[in-house]
């Protein structure tokens, strides 16, 4: 690893980053990825029957995927190059296959490493399809987004893709007990604040490495930090979080699904964490209303209206004193009682009606502005419903030729239980008046 530094042109008086000092030397150093590197991990046994292939690593940041990819090349005695799809084009490809190629006739193979590789467009990606085929390299790519929705199915069908799992707190614990060792003096801080500084890193090793080198530095001699001295020590660190990919897609579906399992303090959590992260107050209140609308309905109808006054009064107070009334709305709707039963019968009405096409209401319940349809028998035998007994006149709306079709099942909770017996008495009704005699 000195090596390594020096050739990159730093100096020998040039201290090197707590973290890169304690990167692993072996798979068995690695923290937090057993299922992969463990005695019985996935790549444990792809080493020992010496077929690696090509892998995509997909998780968080600061979970190994680079060390991983290291070690990989030297456990197979491949020769090991990196590229960033950061920084990279399509002529920088072209380099690194002709001296793969060129290694390979030398009897050398090449592990290509791709940072990000996400990055590349279909075209690039496209592009290693050839190199994979004809094991000029093995494919090692990094990301921290869904390779379902971000690489090539080609792509895909040509390598393995093992999943990261961000560091919990054993495995941060670890990374800084093996810090202690390494500096030769113990973190000073309390056991709270300890723990503290392990949530701060997010999963996040390197992350935890980094925090834990502020601390060094700024701890004068004897002292020791308790939660409340870390957090003016080391300021905020930001929460991993992209608002444009899977850290967006998978809070909020985690926030819809905490509502909808009647879990207020688990939506709390969450709505807290995407703002706490900077998401925008309104998409989150757009999001709270089609909670309403979707999963509690006419269970509670109220809940649309508490859910929409939500917005208005976020519109009007702004951040942060705003975010208060998004959290009153979560917590209405997440312990409302539950219903579907509109979004449910939406879709199937949907259905059926990009199936019937252009069906015709039947005439009886059309108005005749004209003479003409007058005499087309347009609005004939309507019966106005406000004239019948119990303002109910139980005549039938639907397209003849589809006769009548149910789709709103109201639910035995909350308001629906009371929608659920009118319809009942209304199905009655219609049943009398519709006897033939």
């Amino acid at each position: 690893m000195a090596d390594l530094f020096e050739n990159a042109g730093l100096g020998e008086g040039v201290a090197r980053p707590l973290a890169d000092r304690l990167r692993p030397t072996t798979l068995a150093e690695v923290v937090g990825q057993d299922h992969l590197v463990g005695p019985d991990g996935a790549l444990t046994r792809l080493l020992e029957n010496r077929s690696l292939g090509s892998l995509i690593l997909w998780g968080p940041p600061g979970t190994g995927k680079t060390t991983v990819a290291r070690l990989l090349a030297h456990e197979t005695d491949l020769h090991f190059e990196q590229i960033s799809a950061i920084f990279s084009g399509v002529a920088d490809l072209k380099k690194v296959f002709e001296q793969a190629r060129a290694r390979r006739l030398a009897g050398k193979a090449t592990l290509l490493f791709v940072d990000e590789i996400h990055r590349f467009n279909r075209a690039q990606q496209d592009s290693f399809l050839p190199v994979m085929e004809d094991g000029t390299v093995t494919l090692i790519g990094a990301t921290t987004e869904n390779p379902s929705f971000e690489l090539n199915a080609a792509l895909l069908s040509r390598a393995r893709v093992l999943v990261f799992q961000s560091l919990d707190a054993e495995a941060i614990g670890r990374l800084l007990t093996r810090a202690e060792e390494v500096e030769g003096k113990p973190l000073p801080l309390t056991g709270e604040a300890r723990e503290a500084l392990a949530n701060m890193a997010d999963g996040d090793g390197r992350a935890s490495l980094t925090l834990a080198e502020e601390v060094w530095r700024a701890a004068r001699p004897g002292e020791v930090f308790d939660i409340a001295g870390l957090a003016s020590v080391v300021q905020r660190r930001a929460p991993i979080y992209d608002k444009s990919e899977d850290g967006h897609y998978n809070l909020i579906s985690a926030l819809h699904k905490s509502v909808r399992g009647s879990d207020p303090d688990a939506a709390l959590y969450y709505l807290a964490r995407m703002l706490d992260a900077g998401e925008s107050p309104l998409f989150l209140a757009r999001r709270i209303v089609r909670m309403a609308s979707e999963d509690v309905g006419n269970a509670d109808p109220q809940a649309l209206v508490i859910a929409n006054a939500a917005k208005d009064a976020y519109d009007f107070l702004g951040s942060p004193e705003g975010e208060l009334a998004l959290a009153q709305a979560v917590v209405y709707v997440a312990t409302a009682p539950k219903s579907n039963a509109v979004y449910t019968a939406y879709k199937a009405a949907r259905a059926l009606a990009k199936q019937a096409g252009s069906l015709m209401p039947p005439k009886h319940i059309l108005n005749a502005p004209t003479k003409l349809m007058k005499q087309e028998g347009y609005g004939n035998s309507y019966r106005y419903d406000h004239d019948e007994p119990d303002a109910f006149s139980g005549q039938d709306y639907f397209p003849e030729s589809l006769g009548r079709q149910s789709f709103y099942h109201p639910v035995e909770r909350g308001f629906e239980r009371d929608i659920r017996k009118r319809m009942e008495y209304w199905a009655r009704l219609r049943a009398e008046r519709n006897r033939k005699p």
